[in-house]
């Protein structure tokens, strides 16, 4: 049987462009891989059988430019493009760009992108299906007054969302009305930094949800088959961090009814390829519990390993098909499931005392575990280096077993298998998790790991300071140990966190990066007048904004960075001069990461 493409253009970068890569050379594909200048020898092009530079660093110089990319595609004669996903996958713009060049989107019809994207639109689709939606309002915001009057008349807390955001990113939890004007400029500016859409809406903030999202498939003759669904309520930053399928304890009932619904959504779409439909779940006091729909996202999902682990198909090679116009190679009924799967989504990221702070650096060793069931989707091999400039993630590891109980022993022992050095990642927190009580019994939330998880104030791994140039600086009202060249900042040790951590230390009016990134914002200027825990500068790191507070009230007296501006971890970024005698600001005034 001939391929269905002849050459498929991936325009993405690390493990979903090897995945894709992957998959094409399963079907006799030729690829074209796009990099950046910090990705210029990254596995997924020594893996490709071309390669096109996308000269610059930052997302919106390369992965994000859409005309650059359309270049790359004409040039290479490619006549399929895979976005994977993040960047562009969602973007209708690029879909139609790709299909005026003479190349084939593979995903879904740009109109289906545009209504399903905006996620306003998504909910008045939604409705339009008869699928109940968390309430919300149905326009953009235009000021943060607009989200106090919502809070005011729905309660406390409430959730502003980018409306054209995916990815946990662009949102941000309300708790009070003193909190909507820096929460809603966050929000917005990440928004805009991510997406290109400042955009935002606001939602009912459920208190203790579980996230619960359906796999449908549609192909280009009418039909669209719900696959399954999958439990990614563990998050940090709402942002995932283990995912598994099928979902524990949800009845079947309601699993019918789920997939029903994301089939309707799909369809009023018009919908083709793979996609996402995410619901909340909340049941109580032992009942079958409620569902809304929360948004859809038009794309493949980092999560789809598993699954394929539990259906046995393979998700992208069937995206391809189905993108040159065959009919799906799998009915409703066919669609079988089989066993217990978990992915832990591995980070650079160090997760001591929860913080989850981002870390690039290169790894000097990675060797991933094997046995039966055990899957490793990487986008980084040793001495490969993990940049600052785009998502932390440096692969994904995924086991099967016959049921829930198996599938986490099998992940603990995977885990404890994998051997990643060089630089911190979210496993000691993974590994916590599966072994947590709350886990096990399926207790947990989508807040769950940052209300009730404690994790240690250092990380295992992580080698505590020898001395020397190290020097420790308060940032947001903790302490940090800013690091020799080459090591990662962390907590300074012995420092604490609590209500008492500045009680009788003179505060100080210097705020420093936390980590090496790029200042997204500076929200003050030289001469202005601040106070104790009010946000001077934002600074954006793997894909992650987090806003830096002056802990004492005073004058501006410098500001050292502007927007755009790389920074080191450490690098002094604003100067306060104290009005009088201050103490430090309370732990209120901790930095805010997206």
């Amino acid at each position: 049987m001939a391929p269905p493409f002849t050459t498929v253009l991936v325009a993405n970068r690390g493990e979903i462009a090897v995945r894709v890569i992957r998959a094409c050379r399963e079907l006799g594909i030729a690829t074209v891989a796009v990099h950046s200048d910090a990705d210029a020898g990254s596995l997924p092009v020594r893996l490709a059988d071309r390669a096109v530079a996308l000269p610059g660093r930052t997302a919106a110089e390369t992965y994000l430019d859409r005309d650059r990319l359309v270049a790359a595609v004409r040039g290479s004669g490619a006549d399929a493009v895979h976005p994977g996903y993040g960047f562009l996958a969602e973007d209708a713009a690029f879909a139609r760009a790709v299909a005026a060049a003479g190349a084939v989107f593979i995903g879904p019809p740009p109109v289906a992108i545009e209504m399903m994207g905006d996620k306003l639109s998504a909910r008045l689709a939604a409705e339009t299906a008869g699928v109940a939606v968390v309430p919300g309002t149905t326009g953009a915001l235009t000021d943060a007054t607009e989200v106090v009057r919502f809070g005011d008349v729905h309660g406390w807390p409430v959730a502003i969302k980018a409306a054209f955001g995916g990815g946990g990113r662009g949102i941000r939890v309300v708790a009070s009305a003193a909190e909507a004007n820096d929460a809603f400029a966050s929000a917005a500016s990440e928004a805009e930094q991510g997406f290109g859409h400042g955009e935002c809406y606001i939602e009912r903030y459920l208190a203790w949800p579980r996230h619960v999202e359906m796999q449908i498939f549609a192909d280009a003759h009418g039909a669209c088959v719900w696959l399954g669904e999958r439990d990614c309520s563990i998050q940090r930053r709402h942002q995932k961090l283990i995912e598994e399928a099928p979902a524990p304890a949800l009845p079947d009932d309601v699993r019918r009814a789920m997939g029903e619904a994301a089939v309707r959504v799909a369809k009023v779409a018009g919908y083709v390829g793979a996609g996402t439909v995410e619901f909340l779940y909340e049941a109580k006091d032992g009942q079958d519990g409620q569902f809304w729909f929360l948004e859809m996202n038009t794309r493949l999902q980092v999560e789809h390993p598993v699954t394929e682990m539990v259906t046995g198909l393979d998700l992208v090679a069937e995206q391809i098909r189905v993108a040159a116009g065959a009919p799906l190679s799998f009915t409703q009924e066919g669609a079988q499931r089989r066993g217990h799967a978990i992915e832990c989504r591995v980070n650079a990221e160090d997760p001591a005392g929860g913080r989850f702070v981002p870390a690039p650096g290169t790894p000097t060793a990675l060797v991933p575990p094997q046995g039966p069931g055990v899957r490793w989707d990487g986008g980084y091999e040793a001495g490969d280096t993990v940049p600052p400039f785009y998502d932390n993630l440096v692969g994904k590891l995924v086991v099967w077993a016959t049921d829930r109980p198996a599938a986490i022993a099998r992940m603990e022992a995977a885990l404890a298998e994998l051997r990643l050095e060089g630089l911190p990642t979210t496993v000691p927190a993974q590994r916590a998790i599966l072994a947590h009580p709350d886990f096990v019994a399926v207790r947990h939330s989508t807040v769950w790991v940052e209300q009730c998880l404690t994790l240690p104030d250092a990380t295992p791994g992580v080698e505590p300071d020898g001395g020397g140039r190290s020097q420790e600086v308060r940032v947001g009202g903790r302490w940090y140990v800013i690091p020799r060249p080459g090591e990662t900042t962390r907590p300074a040790a012995g420092r604490g966190l609590g209500p008492s951590a500045g009680e009788g230390r003179r505060a100080s009016g210097t705020v420093a990066s936390q980590m090496q990134g790029t200042v997204g914002r500076v929200l003050v200027a030289v001469g202005d007048a601040v106070e104790a825990g009010q946000g001077v500068c934002a600074v954006e790191a793997m894909k992650m904004e987090t806003l830096l507070r002056t802990e004492i009230g005073g004058t501006v007296a410098e500001v050292r960075v502007m927007a755009g501006q790389a920074v080191r971890a450490g690098e002094v970024l604003v100067v306060v001069e104290p009005v009088g005698d201050t103490v430090a600001a309370s732990p209120g005034a901790a930095e805010e990461p997206a």
